[in-house]
């Protein structure tokens, strides 16, 4: 249904993929099942697949395809400026969405997400689900506790993510604004884009939804939390029987190894741009608790050491650091 305070938006999805054609073929017809007044084009990133996602991709006809096939895996972060500066460059959006390949609109989400009134956001953070209905975790949003009195105070006495991420309530309510939020079911205005620019390719994996959407933020865009707009995510391959995913980190270690540089060093990037001049007490904390996790890498605790010191002096020069080709020499 329409609002009728609402106007029609020319919206473009991005999906970053690589090797996961299963996932990719599902998420393109739920996306392609829309009719075109709700999506005009869908670019698919395709991140130096080497399972035969390119040459699948190459027999899809269906006109608002527009495949990129990558040469190198430029990981997620680079997946996602490759797929909205092609979105904005090509296809005259008012908005984009993006997601992952194991990400995807519910039936209706994109009719929910056009039936939001002008002008009420620049950007939108959809309600994330497993398929089983669960609230998907790691696509919970959140507000920065550095800039807001409640979620301090919750994080500060022992809250962890539920002192600062929303509520499982607020998946019940009418919306509410936030300040940070993950890639799948990122809805942007193309004037935001235009305002702030694109994800930074150099952070490649983890933390760059996070740095993009708090900059967005800080720029003073506004990102509002919106229940109506549903999209679920396909971890299922991830998950235990508790339904709660499982990620890279596994019995306390991430692995493959290289992941660890990443990881810490984009996180100190974004703890520096949420903590602003509390950064430095913060670290204070955190860095000794990254240093005791040196013991659930057992034999590869002298590369675990190595690529945590490269973390942690890239991130505190707030530099990109190390190509991914020698990210992966050190973490041998």
């Amino acid at each position: 249904m329409t609002n009728p305070n609402s106007t029609p938006r020319r919206l473009v999805a991005v999906v970053v993929t690589y090797n996961r054609l299963d996932k990719l073929k599902v998420t393109l017809a739920r996306l392609l099942d829309s009719p075109e007044a709700e999506l005009a084009a869908v670019v698919v990133a395709n991140n130096a697949s080497t399972d035969g996602t390119s040459e699948w991709l190459a027999t899809q006809t269906d006109p608002r395809l527009d495949i990129m096939n990558s040469t190198e895996n430029t990981g997620g972060a680079g997946g996602f400026e490759m797929g909205m500066r092609r979105a904005m460059e090509a296809h005259n959006p008012d908005w984009l969405v993006v997601m992952d390949d194991d990400g995807r609109p519910e039936p209706g989400g994109l009719a929910a997400f056009h039936a939001l009134p002008a002008g009420k956001w620049d950007a939108v953070a959809a309600a994330v689900y497993f398929p089983s209905g669960e609230i998907c975790e790691m696509n919970r949003p959140s507000r920065n506790p550095f800039w807001h009195a409640p979620e301090f105070l919750r994080t500060l006495f022992g809250g962890g993510r539920s002192g600062f991420h929303i509520r499982p309530s607020d998946y019940e309510g009418s919306g509410l604004q936030i300040d940070v939020t993950s890639f799948v079911g990122f809805f942007i205005s193309a004037d935001a884009v235009r305002k702030i620019g694109y994800p930074d390719p150099a952070l490649f994996i983890y933390g760059d939804d996070g740095i993009y959407t708090l900059g967005l933020t800080k720029s003073g865009g506004r990102i509002g939390f919106e229940p109506s707009v549903r999209f679920e995510h396909d971890l299922t391959s991830f998950q235990g029987k508790s339904g709660v995913e499982k990620t890279a980190v596994q019995r306390g270690r991430l692995t493959p190894l290289w992941k660890v540089y990443y990881y810490h060093r984009n996180l100190l990037i974004l703890y520096r741009m949420a903590a602003g001049v509390l950064f430095w007490p913060a670290l204070l904390a955190v860095i000794p608790k990254w240093l005791l996790k040196a013991r659930h890498y057992g034999e590869d605790r002298a590369i675990f050491m190595r690529l945590l010191r490269a973390a942690l002096w890239d991130g505190l020069l707030r530099r990109p650091g190390l190509s991914h080709a020698e990210v992966l020499r050190r973490s041998k």
